[in-house]
């Protein structure tokens, strides 16, 4: 087998001057790990890829060391919680990375998320809200346009939010069997 019979040839590429924010949404929403770097004259100059945007902080070097894509959240040694490469592409993606607005940011995404606790209507994981600077940016799927909008309608009515950005997707609809 060669590398031509596996290789993919529809090729998203970057450039040298695209920003970290701008490239980990482009390998979240194409759901990529990795992206070329090409200057103009398509010569290629690198490749940047998941491991190489998660070179910030504890959790991300404890990813890249272990070369792992999840690590637990242990608290009085009970698992709390998981962290993934996912996961912190969100917020790198959403410009929330070393923020001086940490605790109010920490503070808005709480309030949002028990709000949504408390509604029947939609997902509450964790991983789909993220602060970044008083704008709460939401991932994941949605079921529908009408759950989209009740997303942001929480979101707009929650203290401190300054802005929303929705990086949510419509769910594909399933088959009535």
């Amino acid at each position: 087998m060669r590398a031509s019979d596996v290789m993919v040839r529809a090729v998203v590429t970057v450039s040298p001057d695209t920003t970290v924010e701008a490239l980990a949404r482009l390998m979240i929403n194409l759901r990529i790990g990795g992206v070329p770097v090409l200057e103009k004259d398509g010569v290629l100059v690198g490749i940047v890829s998941e491991g190489d945007l998660l070179r910030l902080g504890e959790i991300a070097d404890l990813l890249e060391a272990r070369k792992i894509k999840r690590v637990p959240v242990v608290h009085d040694g009970k698992v709390v919680g998981i962290v993934s490469r996912a996961d912190l592409l969100k917020v790198l993606a959403s410009g929330g990375i070393g923020t001086p607005d940490e605790e109010a940011d920490r503070t808005i995404r709480l309030q949002l998320l028990a709000e949504l606790r408390d509604q029947n209507w939609t997902d509450t994981t964790e991983d789909r809200v993220v602060v970044a600077k008083g704008i709460v940016h939401l991932w994941g799927l949605v079921r529908s346009e009408e759950e989209r909008r009740a997303l942001r309608i929480a979101a707009e009515n929650t203290p401190g939010v300054s802005g929303i950005e929705d990086h949510t997707e419509l769910a594909p609809a399933r088959p009535v069997v």
